[in-house]
This record gives C-alpha cells, sequence and structure tokens, in this order.
C-alpha cells in the first residue's frame, strides 16, 4: 500500500488475494542458478511432506472459505445507534417472532386437516390424490417463507411437468428446497436427516417422490442412480430437483458439481439461487448450527431476501462429456448469481484422504520430479 497525490493506493496483491504471486517467496535468481549436488529420491521424500503441509494449508484456506459465515460489521458502535439497534431487538424478538411461530402453526393444522384425510381416503385415486398433495405441500412451503418473511423474486417461465428433464441449482441451505417448493412442487435428491426432518422427509416429502440417500453407505449410491434414471423417464412425476454440489456452500462461491445429474440423457434446467444478505446470512452450516436454530435464526430476523432466476435448458453437445456438461451449467449458474468457481469436490467437507494415501502420493510426486531432472 503506497500513498499518492495525497491518497492510499492498495496494491494488485492486496485487492486480489484469492490469487498471490508465488514468485514473491522464491529466492532470487543467482540463488536458484547456484549449482547444487545431485538430488536423490531420500532428499525428496524428506522435503516432500513440507511442501505438502505448506500446499496443504494454502490449498485449505481457500477451501475453508467457502464454508464460512460472514458474520456482518458491527453498526451499533456508538449512543446514537445502540437505542435503534435494542428497538429492533425488541421488534424481532417479542413482536415478529411470535406473529411469524403463530403464522407457521397455523399453516400446519391447515395442511394436517387436508393432508391425513387426503392419503387416507384417496388411496385407490393415485392422481387425483398426488395432485392434491402436490398443491398441499407446495402450500406450506409458502407458509415457511412467510415465516422468515421471505421477499423472493422469481425470473423467468415456471417449471412445468415433463418427461426427460431434471432441474439442478445450486445450494446454501436447506431452505433452498423450500424456496424452490413454494412455486413447484419438485421431488428433490438430499441427504437422508435426523430428527423432526427426518419425519418429514418420510412421510410428507415422500408424497411428492422425493429420494433421500446416506453418504455414508456406498450401495444407496446405486440404487439412487437407478431411482434417478426411473423417475425422469415419468411422464406423470414431478419435475425432479437435484443440488449438484452435494453440500451447502456460503452463496459467495460453487464447488464441483457432481457428474451424475448431468448423465442421465434428458435435459438440464439450470437455477440460479442468490441471497442478499442485508438482513441475514442465509447459509446454513451444519456442523455448527442444527437446521432447527437455523430456521429460528431466519425467523429473527427483519427477513430473507432473494432472487432465483430459471435458466434456459441445457443440453449436452456431441463429444462433450458429463463432467465437461456440468462444469458448463455450473458456469451459467456462477455468472448468473454472481459467484466464485473454485475447483474444489464439497465431499471434502466430510471426508479427508487417510495418512497412507497421502504418504502413496508424495513418493509418487517425489519420484516423477526425480525421473525429470534425471532427463534434463
Amino acid at each position: 500500500m503506497s500513498r499518492t497525490a495525497g491518497r492510499l493506493v492498495t496494491s494488485k496483491s492486496e485487492l486480489d488475494l484469492d490469487h498471490p504471486n508465488i514468485e514473491d517467496y522464491l529466492p532470487s535468481g543467482s540463488s536458484i542458478n547456484e549449482p547444487r549436488g545431485k538430488l536423490s529420491l531420500r532428499d525428496l521424500l524428506d522435503i516432500s511432506p513440507t511442501l505438502t503441509e505448506a500446499a496443504g494449508a494454502i490449498v485449505d484456506d481457500s477451501f475453508t472459505r467457502c464454508f464460512k459465515s460472514n458474520p456482518p460489521e458491527p453498526w451499533n458502535w456508538n449512543i446514537y445507534l445502540f437505542p435503534l439497534y435494542c428497538f429492533g431487538v425488541v421488534v424481532r424478538y417479542c413482536i415478529l417472532f411470535p406473529l411469524r411461530c403463530f403464522t407457521l402453526a397455523f399453516g400446519w393444522i391447515i395442511f394436517l386437516s387436508l393432508f391425513i384425510p387426503v392419503n387416507a381416503l384417496l388411496k385407490g385415486q393415485d392422481r387425483l390424490r398426488k395432485k392434491i398433495e402436490r398443491v398441499l405441500v407446495e402450500m406450506i412451503c409458502s407458509f415457511f417463507v412467510a415465516s422468515w418473511t421471505g421477499v423472493v423474486k422469481y425470473h423467468g417461465p415456471r417449471p412445468s411437468i415433463r418427461p426427460k428433464q431434471v432441474y439442478v441449482a445450486n445450494h446454501t441451505s436447506m431452505i433452498d428446497f423450500i424456496v424452490l417448493e413454494q412455486m413447484t412442487a419438485f421431488a428433490v435428491i438430499m441427504q437422508k436427516h435426523p430428527g423432526w426432518v427426518g419425519l418429514l422427509q418420510s412421510t410428507i416429502l415422500e408424497s411428492v417422490g422425493c429420494i433421500w440417500f446416506n453418504r455414508s453407505e456406498a450401495k444407496d449410491r446405486e440404487i439412487v442412480a437407478k431411482k434417478l434414471r426411473d423417475h425422469v423417464q415419468g411422464a406423470d412425476s414431478n419435475p425432479l430437483l437435484i443440488f449438484p454440489e452435494g453440500t451447502c456452500v456460503n452463496n459467495n462461491y460453487t464447488v464441483m458439481f457432481k457428474k451424475g445429474a448431468f448423465e442421465l440423457d434428458c435435459t438440464v434446467c439450470p437455477i440460479a439461487i442468490k441471497y442478499n444478505k442485508i438482513f441475514v446470512d442465509a447459509f446454513w452450516n451444519s456442523r455448527k448450527q442444527s437446521f432447527t436454530m437455523h430456521l429460528l435464526q431466519l425467523m429473527t430476523s427483519w427477513a430473507v431476501v432473494c432472487e432465483v432466476w430459471y435458466l434456459e435448458p441445457q443440453t449436452i453437445r456431441p463429444g462433450e462429456t458429463g463432467i465437461e456438461f456440468a462444469e458448463r451449467v455450473r458456469d451459467m449458474i456462477s455468472l448468473r448469481a454472481g459467484l466464485k468457481k473454485v475447483p474444489w469436490d464439497g465431499y471434502l467437507k466430510y471426508s479427508r484422504p487417510s495418512p497412507k494415501h497421502s504418504e502413496r502420493k508424495q513418493q509418487s510426486f517425489a519420484e516423477s520430479i526425480l525421473a525429470r531432472l534425471e532427463e534434463k
């Protein structure tokens, strides 16, 4: 940072912390060109863990920032603003929160008083029952959005029921599903959750054709893949919604899309979701906060402000792989929602490579470097 004509000028390296200049950390050219003794495999293996740790620190910093909440800057820092802040807290917790609880409870009473009889009395009339259940699920999701004073603006044509198409969206929180579901009763692919969320998954959401899986069970992948293929072929099936990132990201970045949704031989309809953090950060960090506490956080805020874009449907191009197709759709979503792309797999949030695997990689890396040096 330098001072020019009475103004502070920020250097380029300070503005772009995501892309540090590695040359700044290297020794001078004269020291690089100094003659060295012949390197051996042992030498490279000795320094490989150190290099791995250094690279790992950079990667961890870049990776973990995708899953961090950015707390708002405090604004009640003086005696003039602090009374206004206290007044806002009283309004949000003592007036808005009770009204929102009443709204949500009222919605559940209406929903259950209709859903239970319909589910019990129309068992032989599947088409009519599914149509009514679809409307009821959309209704209860609307009550959820109302309980946050949700201000959601939708752009583009509303999704319709058609065979051989799938919708994909970036993922910030479980409320993404609720925001989209209030407009269209999607059948979603989602991780199986415990508690009251799991109860809703196995009862109410099962009625719209949602598919659940467990990350820890490898056999679930084959079962889910078969269910996906069967679902997209059905003419009367609800539109299929997939969050291909596989985890919640903080709505500043997009991580790699899983290719499964892009290898179903069907049309892919991208959806971009962007939350405005002016009142509350909608990102759900499931490791630090239960979904119940996340909902309470939303219900005690002023409002949840969000924009949703239904983008142009895409089909795989001749010669394009599933991974390339997924990246092309991710480009569209990232550009529309103003998100940064990062080359990380979101599943690394849940699992890391074993030490033995890391050791093998280090040895392989050292051997390849040594072979190149010997060729020269």
